[in-house]
Protein backbone atom coordinates (compact mmCIF):
# COMPACT_ATOMS: atom_id res chain seq x y z
CA UNK A 1 0.00 0.00 0.00
CA UNK A 2 3.04 2.36 1.18
CA UNK A 3 4.34 1.58 -2.62
CA UNK A 4 1.45 2.67 -4.43
CA UNK A 5 1.22 5.76 -2.37
CA UNK A 6 4.53 7.03 -3.15
CA UNK A 7 4.19 5.59 -7.20
CA UNK A 8 1.06 8.18 -6.77
CA UNK A 9 3.11 10.97 -5.63
CA UNK A 10 5.84 10.43 -8.24
CA UNK A 11 3.44 10.30 -11.26
CA UNK A 12 1.14 13.10 -9.56
CA UNK A 13 4.54 15.12 -9.61
CA UNK A 14 5.39 14.34 -12.87
CA UNK A 15 2.46 15.30 -14.04
CA UNK A 16 2.56 18.88 -12.76
CA UNK A 17 6.25 18.69 -13.65
CA UNK A 18 5.17 18.77 -17.67
CA UNK A 19 2.08 21.27 -17.27
CA UNK A 20 4.14 23.63 -15.91
CA UNK A 21 7.13 25.48 -18.46
CA UNK A 22 10.35 25.78 -18.10
CA UNK A 23 11.82 28.97 -16.87
CA UNK A 24 15.53 29.52 -18.37
CA UNK A 25 15.60 33.01 -18.51
CA UNK A 26 16.49 35.48 -16.08
CA UNK A 27 13.59 36.28 -14.27
CA UNK A 28 13.09 39.34 -12.59
CA UNK A 29 12.60 38.99 -8.75
CA UNK A 30 10.54 42.41 -8.34
CA UNK A 31 6.58 41.56 -8.27
CA UNK A 32 4.15 43.40 -7.13
CA UNK A 33 4.13 44.53 -3.43
CA UNK A 34 1.31 47.23 -3.41
CA UNK A 35 2.54 50.33 -1.53
CA UNK A 36 5.01 48.67 0.46
CA UNK A 37 7.00 51.76 1.98
CA UNK A 38 10.06 50.60 1.16
CA UNK A 39 9.00 50.98 -3.12
CA UNK A 40 10.69 54.01 -4.49
CA UNK A 41 8.83 53.66 -7.65
CA UNK A 42 11.93 53.72 -9.42
CA UNK A 43 10.80 51.40 -12.38
CA UNK A 44 7.25 53.33 -12.77
CA UNK A 45 6.54 54.10 -16.59
CA UNK A 46 4.60 57.34 -16.73
CA UNK A 47 2.90 57.53 -19.74
CA UNK A 48 2.07 61.08 -21.09
CA UNK A 49 -1.45 61.95 -21.64
CA UNK A 50 -2.52 65.09 -23.39
CA UNK A 51 -3.60 68.11 -21.03
CA UNK A 52 -7.47 68.19 -20.21
CA UNK A 53 -9.23 71.10 -22.41
CA UNK A 54 -12.74 72.58 -21.12
CA UNK A 55 -15.30 72.77 -24.08
CA UNK A 56 -16.30 75.94 -23.84
CA UNK A 57 -18.12 76.12 -26.98
CA UNK A 58 -20.26 73.30 -26.43
CA UNK A 59 -23.93 72.90 -25.77
CA UNK A 60 -25.15 72.12 -22.94
CA UNK A 61 -27.43 69.38 -23.70
CA UNK A 62 -24.19 67.86 -26.10
CA UNK A 63 -22.38 68.10 -22.56
CA UNK A 64 -24.99 66.32 -20.78
CA UNK A 65 -24.72 63.41 -22.74
CA UNK A 66 -21.01 63.34 -22.99
CA UNK A 67 -20.54 63.51 -19.54
CA UNK A 68 -23.50 60.80 -19.36
CA UNK A 69 -21.21 58.40 -21.29
CA UNK A 70 -18.39 59.52 -20.13
CA UNK A 71 -19.48 58.62 -16.62
CA UNK A 72 -20.93 55.31 -17.83
CA UNK A 73 -17.68 54.45 -19.66
CA UNK A 74 -14.30 54.29 -17.07
CA UNK A 75 -11.30 52.90 -16.53
CA UNK A 76 -12.52 50.89 -13.30
CA UNK A 77 -15.88 49.54 -12.85
CA UNK A 78 -16.34 50.84 -8.98
CA UNK A 79 -16.19 54.19 -11.13
CA UNK A 80 -18.68 53.08 -13.46
CA UNK A 81 -21.41 52.20 -11.69
CA UNK A 82 -20.68 54.90 -8.94
CA UNK A 83 -20.43 57.84 -11.42
CA UNK A 84 -23.20 56.97 -13.88
CA UNK A 85 -25.58 56.35 -10.79
CA UNK A 86 -24.80 60.00 -9.90
CA UNK A 87 -25.04 61.21 -13.21
CA UNK A 88 -28.47 59.33 -13.35
CA UNK A 89 -29.48 61.40 -10.54
CA UNK A 90 -28.17 65.11 -11.18
CA UNK A 91 -26.92 65.24 -14.33
CA UNK A 92 -30.10 66.47 -15.58
CA UNK A 93 -30.46 69.27 -12.88
CA UNK A 94 -26.80 70.22 -12.84
CA UNK A 95 -26.20 74.16 -13.73
CA UNK A 96 -23.60 75.05 -16.67
CA UNK A 97 -20.96 75.86 -13.51
CA UNK A 98 -21.77 72.57 -12.30
CA UNK A 99 -21.56 70.40 -15.27
CA UNK A 100 -17.92 72.48 -15.84
CA UNK A 101 -16.54 71.44 -12.49
CA UNK A 102 -18.05 67.41 -13.13
CA UNK A 103 -16.65 67.38 -16.44
CA UNK A 104 -13.16 68.53 -15.16
CA UNK A 105 -13.36 66.46 -12.23
CA UNK A 106 -13.72 62.87 -14.27
CA UNK A 107 -11.69 63.96 -17.39
CA UNK A 108 -8.81 65.61 -16.01
CA UNK A 109 -7.21 63.38 -13.36
CA UNK A 110 -5.45 60.85 -15.22
CA UNK A 111 -5.78 57.91 -12.97
CA UNK A 112 -9.56 56.51 -11.94
CA UNK A 113 -8.54 55.43 -8.42
CA UNK A 114 -7.86 59.14 -7.90
CA UNK A 115 -11.54 59.98 -8.35
CA UNK A 116 -12.71 56.88 -6.43
CA UNK A 117 -10.68 57.32 -2.95
CA UNK A 118 -11.94 61.42 -3.08
CA UNK A 119 -15.41 60.71 -3.49
CA UNK A 120 -14.98 57.82 -0.44
CA UNK A 121 -12.76 60.44 1.11
CA UNK A 122 -10.34 57.95 1.81
CA UNK A 123 -7.73 60.47 0.20
CA UNK A 124 -8.16 64.23 0.61
CA UNK A 125 -9.59 66.16 -2.20
CA UNK A 126 -6.89 67.91 -4.19
CA UNK A 127 -7.97 72.09 -3.49
CA UNK A 128 -8.65 72.00 -7.64
CA UNK A 129 -10.93 69.77 -7.72
CA UNK A 130 -13.10 70.73 -4.39
CA UNK A 131 -16.38 72.60 -4.91
CA UNK A 132 -19.99 72.00 -5.15
CA UNK A 133 -20.23 68.64 -7.09
CA UNK A 134 -17.38 67.06 -5.45
CA UNK A 135 -19.47 67.67 -1.98
CA UNK A 136 -22.40 66.23 -3.62
CA UNK A 137 -20.43 62.78 -5.08
CA UNK A 138 -19.00 62.30 -1.59
CA UNK A 139 -22.74 62.82 -0.35
CA UNK A 140 -24.00 60.10 -2.72
CA UNK A 141 -20.90 58.08 -2.42
CA UNK A 142 -22.09 57.63 1.31
CA UNK A 143 -25.37 56.13 0.38
CA UNK A 144 -27.34 56.78 3.31
CA UNK A 145 -30.41 55.50 1.88
CA UNK A 146 -28.59 52.23 1.60
CA UNK A 147 -29.73 51.90 -2.12
CA UNK A 148 -28.52 48.67 -3.87
CA UNK A 149 -25.85 49.80 -6.20
CA UNK A 150 -24.73 46.53 -7.98
CA UNK A 151 -24.48 47.78 -11.92
CA UNK A 152 -24.85 51.13 -13.82
CA UNK A 153 -28.33 51.80 -14.43
CA UNK A 154 -30.44 51.35 -17.53
CA UNK A 155 -30.21 53.83 -19.61
CA UNK A 156 -34.45 53.23 -19.92
CA UNK A 157 -35.16 56.11 -17.83
CA UNK A 158 -33.96 58.46 -21.05
CA UNK A 159 -36.45 57.02 -22.97
CA UNK A 160 -39.33 58.34 -20.08
CA UNK A 161 -37.62 61.96 -19.73
CA UNK A 162 -37.90 62.64 -23.71
CA UNK A 163 -41.30 61.59 -23.70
Amino acid sequence: MLSSLVAKRLVTGMCQAVRRPGVTAVVSSRGYKGDAPDDNKADLIEIPLPPWMEKTDEPVDIKRRRLLYESRKRGMLENCILLSLFAKRYLNTMTASQLQQYDRLINEPSNDWDIYYWATEAQPTPEVYQGEVMEMLKEFTKNKNHEQRLDAPSLEYLEKEAQ
